[in-house]
């Protein structure tokens, strides 16, 4: 595993926001809170997040089909579970790199023609998230003064429009002109190293083959339909946390909840996403829905951490069974670089 410079920042931003959400907060109100946690409604919410990694492992499923037809859900399901441990346990996000190389290993499929699909699922869960979010900004129960980032609730529902736009235009023009993207790749690639030249243009030809799913209309519908599955189920766990610790909100709150939460974790950080799931979590509800902090503490750190053990231990179960060690994942980032390279060799 390495621990270059991305690793360190992300600990650093970590360690910053976990200073942030504590500071100046009555700890013992927050402990009070978890103590008086309504556990059967967490163990419901952490069940629920967990059994939507099935949702997953079903959505790759038509993600893969133009690369290798026919792979087993078990295999799916491992690598799922693999990947997100560890992105849990190892640093600089090598999970995904972890989940495409673990599915490489157990099926046929192409260790860059792998990591295609995942990036082509990342777009898709945008898709989902923007989406989702809007239904959230437009509800009767979103504070009407509410403002995020310090812009009013018209500016933020333009932004996340034209985000969700942008997103389906990009992945449109991706999908039917792929050659002159790749000709851009190839010359942005003169003005930098040979090797991350190459990683450029090898890692946008192997997203425009896991696009390949999407040139089928029963496949895209497919693949959008359990992406708006995944996130709709995944914000009921949100839901159930939330009640748990004494959080009335509604369904629609909850979605906000997930989509701010989604693009927090996206920002650099220790492995596990502390930190930053935390802050987000206090921008949603403190700062956007006027939840007290000591339950939105009590709620973040009770519903991260319910979250975390269950798909971490049974990524570590996955990989102890198939004889995957914690080196090979961690070196999974460097597993697709080099053969990226040697198929240009």
């Amino acid at each position: 595993m390495k621990w270059d410079w991305k690793a360190i920042l992300g600990i650093v931003i970590s360690a910053l926001l976990i200073w942030w959400v504590l500071s100046g907060v009555d700890l013992p109100s927050v402990w009070d809170e978890v103590r008086h946690a309504r556990w059967g409604l967490l163990a419901a919410a952490v069940a629920v997040a967990t059994s939507g990694f099935l949702i997953r492992a079903l959505r790759w499923k038509l993600l893969l089909h133009p690369i290798r037809q026919g792979t087993t859900l078990r295999h799916r399901f491992a690598a799922v579970n693999i990947g997100f441990a560890a992105n849990n346990l190892l640093p600089a996000r090598v999970g995904e790199f972890a989940r495409a190389w673990a599915i490489s290993r157990l099926e046929p499929v192409p260790l860059s023609g792998a990591l295609g699909s995942l990036v082509v699922e990342r777009f898709l869960d945008g898709v989902a998230i923007f989406s989702l979010l809007l239904v959230a900004l437009l509800h009767p129960s979103f504070p009407s003064d509410a403002t995020l980032a310090g812009q009013p609730l018209t500016a933020v529902v333009t932004t996340v429009t034209l985000l969700l736009g942008g997103i389906l235009g990009g992945l449109l023009l991706l999908l039917l002109f792929p050659a002159p993207f790749l000709r851009l790749a190839g010359g942005a690639g003169r003005f930098l190293p040979d090797r991350a030249a190459r990683l450029l243009v090898d890692g946008l030809k192997s997203f425009v083959v896991g696009l390949e799913a999407l040139r089928s209309p029963r496949l895209l519908v497919g693949a959008l339909a359990w992406s708006f599955a995944f996130w709709a189920w995944n914000a009921v766990s949100f839901w159930l946390a939330m009640h748990a610790f004494g959080i009335q909100e509604g369904y629609a709150t909850a979605l906000f909840v997930q989509a701010i939460i989604g693009m927090g974790v996206a920002v650099p950080s220790a492995p596990g996403f502390f930190g930053t799931f935390h802050a987000a979590a206090v921008i949603a509800l403190v700062e956007v829905y006027g939840v007290g902090e000591s339950a939105t503490l009590a709620f973040a750190f009770g519903y991260h951490l319910g979250g975390f053990i269950p798909v971490t231990l049974m990524g570590l179960w996955y990989a102890g069974q198939l004889g995957f060690t914690m080196r090979d994942l961690g070196h999974a980032e460097e597993s697709v670089q080099e053969e990226v390279l040697e198929k240009k060799r």
